[in-house]
C-alpha cells in the first residue's frame, strides 16, 4: 500500500512542460543579445508560428531579419503588421525605410520615412528618421537630387509583370535583366527573370538565377516554389519530393506566400497541401483572381471536396468563360496541368505532332493550360491550325521545315534536334526561308551524328534541293552546335 501511494505521489509531481510562443520568444531574445542571429531567427520563427497574431513577436523577428541582411523579408513582416494586425505600430514605417534604403529602393525608403514623420512628429525615432530623410534627399555638388527618378523601379516592375502576364517573355527578359542590374537585391525581379527564361526554354539560365537568390537570400519562398515547378516539369521526381517535403514544413504568414505555396502544390499534384493553404485564404475572405479559384477548385476536387470544387469552378467561369471544358472532373488528376515538356523544342514538337495526327483535343488542352505560353508557341499553334503560308514568316518557316522533315522521317530524336537548332536560328534572326534546304541539312547533320552513312548529294535529291544549299546550311548548323 505504501509503495502504491509513493507511485501516485511521484506521478502527481510530474508537471507537463508546455513550450509556448513566449518560451521560444525568450529563447530568441537571449540568442539575439548574444548576436547569434541564425539561432535567434529560428526561435522567433517558432514563436511566431505559435502566436501568429502577436505583433511584438513579428516585429522582433523583422528586426533580426534586418540584422541578418534579409531586408525584403523584414519588410514583408513589417507590412503585414501594419496591414493586418496593428496600424498604430507606427515605428514599422521607420524600420521599413531603413530596409528600403539598404536595398537601394530610395523612393520607397523616402515614402516610409515621411510617413513616419506624419504619424509620429515627436516619435521615438524622430531624430534618426530626420537624418535618414536628409541622406535620401541630399544633393551631391551639381548633380540632381538623390531621388531624381523616384518611380523608376515601380514603373519597371509593373511593366515587367504585365509582359509576363501577356506571355511576352522575350521582352520581359530584357526589362528584368535591366532591373536586376540596377537593383541587385530586388529578389522578386530575379525570380520573375528565372520564370521568363524557363518559359522560353532557357532552363539552365533559369536555374542560375534561382540559385543566386537562394545563395544570397536563403529561404526565399518564391525561389523554392519556382525550383519545385522546374523539377516537376523536368520529371525529376526525387528532386520534386525533396523540395516538396521542405516546403510542407513551411508556415507562411503573408497572404501572398500562402497563395504562392498553395498554387505551387496544386500545380505539382500535392493536393492536400494545396487545399490546406488555398482553403485557409478563402476562409479568411481572400478575394483571388481566376487562377486562385482554378487551383482551389482542383485542390478541392482531388481531396474529395467535390461540392466546394464545383462552387469554386463557377467563380473561374465567371472570370473566364474560355476555361469551360477544363474542369478538374474532366481531366485525370495525374495529367491535368501537364504540358508535354517544359523544354521549348519539345513543346513545339508536341504541338506539331498533335496537328499532324489531328489530335485537336490535345491542342485544346494545351491552349487551356494555366502554364504560360510564349508568343512563339501561340503563333505556332495559330498557324499550324490555319495553315496560312501565303507570305514568308519565320514562324511559318519553322512549321514548313518540320513538315518537310515529317515527309521523310518520323524519328522523335530528329525532330527534337531540329527544333532545338531552329530555335537558335529563330532567336538569332537567321533566315529560314529555304525550308527544303534547312530540312535536308538538319536531316544530314543528325544522321551524321548518329554515325549513319549518308551523302549530301543523296539528301539533296531526297528533299528536292541543291547540294550547294545543303552544304551551306550544314555549315551553319554545325556552327550552332558549338
Amino acid at each position: 500500500m505504501g509503495k502504491q501511494l509513493s507511485k501516485q505521489q511521484k506521478k502527481a509531481q510530474v508537471v507537463p512542460f508546455l513550450q509556448d510562443g513566449q518560451y521560444y520568444y525568450n529563447k530568441g531574445l537571449k540568442a539575439y543579445r548574444e548576436q547569434n542571429y541564425q539561432k535567434a531567427s529560428k526561435y522567433l520563427q517558432k514563436a511566431v508560428e505559435l502566436d501568429p497574431m502577436d505583433s511584438v513577436k513579428l516585429s522582433q523577428l523583422a528586426t533580426i531579419y534586418t540584422d541578418m541582411g534579409k531586408y525584403s523579408q523584414s519588410n514583408e513582416l513589417l507590412s503585414y503588421i501594419l496591414d493586418e494586425l496593428d496600424k498604430e505600430m507606427t515605428e514599422c514605417y521607420y524600420f521599413m525605410a531603413n530596409n528600403y534604403a539598404h536595398l537601394g529602393l530610395f523612393q520607397e525608403a523616402y515614402k516610409c520615412a515621411t510617413e513616419y514623420t506624419k504619424k509620429e512628429p515627436n516619435g521615438e525615432f524622430t531624430e534618426e528618421n530626420e537624418d535618414l530623410i536628409d541622406l535620401l534627399t541630399m544633393e551631391d555638388d551639381d548633380e540632381d537630387p538623390f531621388l531624381k527618378d523616384p518611380d523608376d523601379l515601380i514603373l519597371k516592375q509593373d511593366a515587367a509583370k504585365s509582359l509576363l502576364e501577356a506571355s511576352k517573355f522575350e521582352e520581359a527578359i530584357l526589362l528584368l535583366e535591366e532591373i536586376v542590374e540596377e537593383y541587385p537585391e530586388f529578389w522578386s525581379a530575379h525570380n520573375n527573370l528565372s520564370l521568363a527564361y524557363f518559359y522560353v526554354g532557357e532552363v539552365d539560365k533559369a536555374k542560375q538565377y534561382l540559385q543566386t537568390v537562394l545563395e544570397r537570400n536563403p529561404g526565399n519562398l518564391h525561389a523554392y516554389c519556382n525550383l519545385l515547378v522546374f523539377y516537376y516539369y523536368e520529371r525529376q521526381d526525387d528532386k520534386v519530393e525533396e523540395i516538396a517535403n521542405v516546403l510542407s514544413a513551411v508556415y507562411p504568414l503573408l497572404f501572398e506566400h500562402r497563395y504562392k505555396l498553395g498554387a505551387t502544390f496544386a500545380l505539382v499534384g500535392y493536393y492536400p497541401l494545396a487545399y490546406r493553404w488555398l482553403r485557409s485564404l478563402h476562409k479568411q475572405g481572400f478575394e483571388g483572381d481566376e487562377v486562385f479559384y482554378y487551383w482551389l477548385s482542383y485542390a478541392a476536387y482531388f481531396t474529395g471536396n467535390v461540392s466546394f470544387a464545383e462552387q469554386m469552378w463557377e467563380r473561374v467561369l465567371k472570370e473566364n468563360k474560355e476555361k469551360a471544358g477544363s474542369e478538374p472532373w474532366n481531366v485525370s488528376g495525374d495529367a491535368n496541368h501537364r504540358v508535354s515538356s517544359m523544354a521549348l523544342e519539345k513543346r513545339l514538337y508536341a504541338i506539331f505532332l498533335a496537328v499532324q495526327t489531328k489530335n485537336l483535343d490535345q491542342i485544346n488542352q494545351y491552349q487551356s493550360s494555366t502554364v504560360p505560353q510564349s508568343q512563339l508557341e501561340k503563333e505556332f499553334i495559330k498557324l499550324a491550325l490555319s495553315k496560312d503560308f501565303d507570305s514568308y514568316d519565320k514562324v511559318a518557316a519553322l512549321y514548313q521545315i518540320a513538315e518537310s522533315l515529317f515527309d521523310h522521317s518520323e524519328q522523335d530524336e530528329l525532330f527534337l534536334f531540329s527544333f532545338r537548332i531552329l530555335l537558335k536560328a529563330y532567336k538569332g534572326n537567321v533566315s529560314l526561308q529555304n525550308y527544303q534546304g534547312w530540312a535536308a541539312a538538319l536531316d544530314y547533320v543528325w544522321r551524321n551524328q548518329a554515325n549513319q552513312s549518308v551523302s549530301q548529294t543523296n539528301i539533296a535529291s531526297q528533299y528536292g534541293t541543291s547540294v550547294s544549299s545543303v552544304g551551306k546550311y550544314v555549315k551553319l548548323i554545325k556552327s550552332m552546335l558549338v
